[in-house]
């Protein structure tokens, strides 16, 4: 029996991981896939933000997948592999605080993942506008940038040629031999990312000779994630107001900010996304189900002020 591919989707916080996935899964490509989503927190947005398809989607909470939830990835795997039905390929979105070392060793570790899977490629979205904060505050950004066989500059709208000339300057200096794609929210042909056959060993140990034996990852403490829910209704203007004034006045500490949020006087959820001072919010389409409809967001940051972000919040609640 042929071997299941596996692609891993890394990249920091707010980078387009998630849009990237929904590309993937709305093409016309006719492949089944699994989907595997890990989150920093105990309340998943990402999985809620992944778009309705015919693939399954696993969801790994409250646990970086490089470490503590690690175990999971590999009993979801192993579920997955005695499934009848053959997959095209399993496809794994990172935390965006991940170090995907761990993640990759885990298809070289483990006996029965190693026999039935292989390692395709690791697909690293780059924020191209933040790239340099990113390189200076977080190892896990350079990790994500060095292990990459595919990376995508994204965001390249918000940048000038010059600027994108030095970014990739910088991510050359770490990565000299990954493919570069240039791109705007994710726009990509799926035959760039999936099916590569990319990922290389030989060079992974060139740069990392511990690699199949190392297991020492660490998170930076300072990052936190604080998640906020209510099941009553929200004041729209009220909540966009504070949402606004908040990342402007604490967006320096924000690395990311994500909401599914319901609004009084509107039927469809509203979605609020935020990469420091850089917000987007709008009404996506109906709520799933009954359960599915409240409303939950998620601050991801240092120095962040939880008494604070929840007063402000709950302010919001419509009287």
């Amino acid at each position: 029996m042929s071997k299941i591919p596996v692609t891993v989707l890394t990249g920091y916080l707010g980078a387009g991981k998630t849009t990237l996935l929904n590309r993937i899964l709305t093409e016309h490509h006719g492949k089944r896939y699994a989907v595997v989503v890990n989150e920093f927190g105990e309340v998943g947005i990402d999985n809620d933000l992944v778009v309705n398809a015919d693939e399954e989607v696993f969801e790994m909470n409250n646990g970086c997948i490089c470490c503590t939830v690690r175990g999971d990835l590999i009993r979801i795997l192993g579920g997955l592999m005695k499934r009848k039905g053959q997959l095209d390929g399993i496809l794994i979105e990172t935390t965006g605080l991940a170090d995907p070392a761990p993640v990759a060793q885990t298809f070289f570790v483990d006996d029965d993942v190693r026999q039935k899977t292989r390692l395709d490629s690791i697909v690293t979205v780059v924020d191209a506008k933040h790239l340099d904060l990113r390189l200076a505050d977080s190892h896990e950004a350079a990790e994500q940038v060095a292990f990459a066989d595919v990376i995508l500059l994204n965001k390249v709208d918000l940048m000038s040629p010059a600027e994108l000339a030095a970014v990739e300057k910088r991510i050359r200096a770490i990565n000299p031999t990954a493919t570069i794609h240039r791109t705007e929210r994710c726009g990509i042909d799926l035959d760039a990312v999936l099916d590569r056959s990319a990922f290389d060993l030989q060079r992974i140990l060139a740069v990392e000779p511990n690699f199949l034996t190392e297991d020492d990852h660490e998170h930076d403490d300072d990052i936190k994630s604080i998640c906020l829910t209510t099941r009553q209704l929200l004041d729209g203007d009220q909540f966009v107001d504070w949402f606004q004034r908040l990342v402007a006045q604490r967006g320096v500490d924000l690395l990311r900010s994500k909401g599914i949020l319901e609004f009084a006087g509107h039927d469809r959820r509203f979605v609020v996304q935020a990469v420091h001072m850089l917000m987007e919010g709008d009404f996506t389409g109906p709520w799933r189900s009954a359960d599915d409809r409240y409303s939950r967001l998620v601050f991801i940051g240092r120095n962040l002020d939880e008494a604070a972000l929840r007063a402000g919040f709950e302010a919001c609640i419509k009287a």
